[in-house]
C-alpha cells in the first residue's frame, strides 16, 4: 500500500511539476509553499484527533505523506534520509487513527514533528521549529466529527 501511494505521488509530482503557467513554463510549487501545506495539515491533524474525527484526521494524514513525498521528488537537494524519518511515524499515527487511540497518536504526532525538526536542522532552517499546536487557527473549520441528521 505505502508503495503504491508513493509510485501515485511520484506520477502526481511528475505530472503536477509539467503543467504550464501562464507563461508557459512548467510550474513548480515552491519547497516553502509545499512545507507550509505540511504545516497546515500538522495542525488540523492534530485538532481532528483531539476532537476524534478520525475520518478528518487520516486525511489529513495522507495529504501530509503526499506532500512529503512531493517535496523530495520536486526537490533533490533536500536529504531524503531525513524526509524518510517521518515514515515511521506517520505509520504510528495511521495505526493510531485506525484504534482510534489518543495516546498513541500523540506519541506518533510527537515523533513526526522531531522529525520534521531534525530535518529541517540538517538544512539549516533550525530556526524553523514545529510544535503541537497551541491554539486553533481554522475558526471556519469544525474538526469534530459530522453531527448525524
Amino acid at each position: 500500500m505505502r508503495r503504491l501511494v508513493s509510485i501515485g505521488a511520484l506520477l502526481f509530482a511528475t505530472v503536477w511539476a509539467t503543467l504550464p503557467t501562464a507563461q508557459g513554463e512548467p510550474y513548480v510549487p515552491g519547497l516553502g509553499d509545499i512545507m507550509t501545506a505540511v504545516q497546515f495539515r500538522h495542525i488540523k491533524l492534530w485538532f481532528a484527533a483531539k476532537d476524534k474525527n478520525w475520518d478528518l484526521a487520516r486525511y489529513e494524514l495522507q495529504q501530509i505523506n503526499r506532500n512529503l513525498e512531493e517535496a523530495v521528488v520536486l526537490y533533490r537537494g533536500i536529504p531524503v534520509d531525513y524526509v524518510a524519518a517521518t515514515t515511521d511515524p506517520i505509520v504510528a499515527i495511521g495505526d493510531a487513527i485506525k484504534a482510534q487511540n489518543v495516546v498513541q497518536f500523540t506519541k506518533g504526532f510527537d515523533e513526526l514533528t522531531a522529525a520534521c525538526n531534525a530535518c529541517h536542522k540538517a538544512i539549516g532552517r533550525d530556526f524553523i521549529v514545529i510544535q503541537t499546536p497551541t491554539a486553533q487557527p481554522f475558526s471556519n473549520q469544525s474538526f469534530g466529527p459530522p453531527k448525524a441528521p
